[in-house]
């Protein structure tokens, strides 16, 4: 199983990314998938996820600028951010669960300059 998350970088304040995370070797569609994001020296906390039906649920602190995405057909889930802000910076991780099965991405940086 692997997942690779890419679309990180530096932005500035008020800007957007999209992330995407690409998975191979399990069978996406039946997964749950989610962003997580782990500041320095900071907990690893729950952006947002979406549902095998599309059900979406986001963090407090992404509703109405975050946007989670998953592609069936080619085995990706996205992260559209929008109006960045220095706190947002951390290392965006993703993540795929089914039934007791789970599996981490190794992550993407996201650092917001004000």
């Amino acid at each position: 199983v692997q997942l690779q998350a890419s679309g990180g970088g530096l932005v500035q304040a008020g800007g957007s990314l999209r992330l995407s995370c690409a998975t191979s070797g399990i069978t996406f569609s039946k997964y749950i998938v989610g962003w997580y994001r782990q500041a320095p020296g900071k907990q690893r906390e729950l952006v947002a996820t979406i549902s095998r039906s599309g059900t979406r649920n986001y963090a407090d602190s992404a509703k109405g600028r975050f946007t989670i995405s998953r592609d069936n057909a080619n085995n990706t889930m996205y992260l559209q951010m929008s109006s960045l802000k220095s706190e947002d910076t951390a290392n965006y991780i993703c993540n795929v669960k089914w039934g007791s099965a789970a599996f981490w991405g190794q992550g993407t940086l996201v650092t917001v300059s004000s």
